[in-house]
């Protein structure tokens, strides 16, 4: 069988026939990491494009199986650009999608149909008569002709040449939900709570979701005669692991491909995070650079496995667990007091500097001890739920403290919570204004777009909940700052790419404080993605700002958000909390009410803001303990980003 290569730069990143391919010992399934998505999609495009030129060249048709969701837009992005700057033609293409919700009518903003047309189908000289997408409108007994149809298609097409796939967090591929088998054709799907979990950002709510979809089956996937992956993001890591490196079984639907004789998963750096190569290299690698970064990590995790602290760890410890080359030029005493330090020196009461005292080991430095400070928060909640701890003790030290809030966060807000408010301005001051607010609502049919009245009044609630946790801080209305970033206000859940007029209000901001220290969101695991913007929006911002005197005085530190805590390796500052402090976070959460319960886009996990922030926080105090620092209530972490 010939080699499949994807290539990067001038790197060739080669495939070979099943049975002779071991990137590690660990790994099942080709693949090819990326540092970010952008970089790996420009590369499938190319793959995809060069095949359906080498196609044409022979006079063929080129059989594509396409993929819906986020996974799959830059590529076809990108093939719409070579499509208008490079005359690439899809003349000679045929194309068979891979699923659809049932029922769903194609005009539905959330179809699949409608998403394929926004993304590609409008934007390049395909055939209509050679697009195929299972239809969402069929039922009763015509939907197993249906599906015997659209099987029938593809083979009378020869076959699928390209198939794109993504993941989703259950495994699934299509809608090849866990359970599913290797045999199965096209076919109904149930599809799973993860799954509707999932899509229930885009349909305003989980109980929008559809329940039932047509999917191609394993067999029709398996049969494409190259198969390429999509998976980008923290959040894919672990269903990635699962499948490049686990055993096959149907409750893993894209374990399946690892049988496949022509398959290369295509991942950035977040997605490939828990493989063992990258997790753990020195399992894989004997001969690997032990850089300061490399052995923090690697001690960290020595000490979960043996349940040691960092000094109770052994030269033994280090032999049998594939980490001897630390031990080359130093004793396992050595390297422990020296890690021990680093944790040690990453704690701090004083998150903006203690005056009058030796900063050498502190994360902060000691002067100006009174700074100028700004709170970078996506959400108006992200800045008390993620850092309300270090927020409210830099407010007490004395700091004068900026909160910008970056976005409205308007779409959060439920139809019931925006009525109720609607109705109560009624009572005081009744107007047509908001009776038409109020009708609105009442008559809104689900998943249908909000009028601008009720996104601003939607906007007004959370500001309002901000003004009120801001308050309970001590923090002057004047110093808290509504930015409407304009990529966020298009009144759906899909959001414009990041503009210059928002890097513009980025950059006022910070030039009118003059901060020492800006905060900001660096957990790029938030759902829907407005945290990713907000941070690319402060780098484009800072990038304008570095050369400017004032910016030579200014740390960026990025706290995480709801989901996630920075790996104790990568904490480069932990502010901990008494019991108290515990407590003053909880209610600045609380003070954001539309968020507390019911919340419409909170992922997997069922629990309130407030709980998770909790446990998070204190799990973080439980690590650092367990490796033999101080025993505190719970822990903020932080990292610094060096932009000079």
């Amino acid at each position: 069988m010939e080699s499949t290569t994807l290539k990067k730069s001038n790197v060739d990143i080669s495939y070979h026939p099943a049975g002779r391919f071991e990137e590690t010992r660990f790994e099942k399934i080709h693949n090819t990491i990326f540092e970010n998505s952008s970089d790996g999609s420009a590369v499938v495009a190319k793959e995809i494009a060069d095949l359906i030129q080498q196609k044409q060249a022979n006079n063929e048709k080129c059989v594509l199986g396409l993929a819906t969701g986020s996974s799959p837009i830059r590529v076809y992005r990108e093939l719409v650009r070579m499509h208008n700057e490079e005359g690439l033609s899809f003349s000679n293409v045929i194309s068979f999608n891979l699923d659809e919700y049932l029922p769903m009518e194609k005009e539905n903003k959330q179809s699949y149909h409608f998403f394929m047309h926004e993304h590609l189908f409008d934007h390049i000289d395909i055939d209509p008569k050679n697009v195929h997408i299972p239809n969402g409108t069929v039922s009763g007994e015509a939907i197993i002709e249906h599906c015997l149809d659209y099987e029938k298609k593809i083979k009378a097409a020869g076959g699928i040449d390209f198939q794109l796939l993504g993941i989703g967090r259950t495994g699934h591929v299509g809608f090849n939900e866990p359970g599913s088998h290797h045999n199965s054709a096209t076919r109904v799907i149930t599809l799973d709570h993860i799954t509707r979990v999932d899509a229930a950002p885009a349909f305003l709510g989980i109980n929008n979701v559809p329940r039932r979809a047509i999917t191609m089956g394993i067999a029709t996937v398996m049969s494409a005669r190259r198969i390429v992956l999509l998976g980008w993001g923290s959040n894919k890591a672990p269903i990635i692991k699962k499948t490049v490196e686990g055993d096959i079984s149907s409750q893993v639907p894209a374990t399946y491909l690892q049988e496949h004789r022509n398959c290369t998963f295509v991942l950035d750096t977040g997605a490939a995070s828990e493989l063992t190569r990258h997790k753990t290299p020195w399992l894989v690698d004997e001969s690997l650079t032990w850089t300061a970064a490399l052995t923090a990590k690697a001690i960290v995790w020595l000490c979960g496995q043996t349940g040691k602290s960092i000094l109770s760890l052994t030269d033994k410890d280090y032999n049998d667990n594939g980490m001897s080359g630390l031990l080359t030029s130093q004793d396992s005493y050595d390297l422990n007091i020296k890690m021990f330090n680093r944790l040690q020196h990453t704690i701090t009461g004083w998150p903006g500097g203690k005056p009058n005292a030796d900063d050498t080991n502190r994360p902060e430095r000691a002067q100006p001890v009174n700074k100028r400070v700004i709170i970078f928060s996506p959400h108006p909640d992200d800045d008390v739920i993620s850092m309300g701890g270090t927020f409210d003790r830099l407010v007490t030290q004395g700091h004068d403290v900026h909160i910008a809030y970056q976005t409205s966060g308007n779409i959060a807000v439920s139809d019931t919570e925006a009525l109720k408010f609607a109705e109560i301005s009624k009572s005081i001051n009744p107007s047509e204004n908001v009776q038409a607010i109020i009708d609105a609502l009442k008559t809104k049919k689900d998943a249908d777009y909000d009028p601008v009245e009720v996104r601003k009044l939607k906007g007004n609630i959370r500001r309002g909940e901000s003004y009120a946790a801001t308050r309970y801080f001590g923090v002057e209305d004047t110093n808290v700052h509504f930015l409407d970033l304009p990529f966020y206000e298009t009144g759906t859940i899909k959001k414009n790419d990041l503009s210059q007029a928002d890097i513009d209000i980025m950059v006022d901001l910070i030039a009118e404080v003059k901060p020492h220290q800006i905060y900001a969101a660096g957990d790029l695991a938030d759902p829907h993605g407005t945290h990713k913007i907000c941070l690319d929006a402060l780098f484009a911002a800072l990038e304008e700002l570095k050369d400017k005197e004032y910016m030579k005085d200014c740390w960026v530190w990025l706290y995480r958000g709801a989901w996630h805590e920075w790996d104790i390796d990568e904490i480069e500052m932990a502010v901990p909390m008494s019991p108290d402090q515990v407590l003053r976070k909880r209610m600045a959460i609380f003070c954001h009410q539309s968020q507390k319960d019911g919340v419409m886009f909170q992922g997997d996990d069922s629990r309130e803001f407030w709980m998770r922030a909790e446990e998070r926080n204190k799990d973080t105090a439980r690590k650092y303990n367990k490796l033999g620092m101080a025993e505190y209530e719970a822990m903020e972490g932080f990292v610094r980003y060096h932009f000079i």
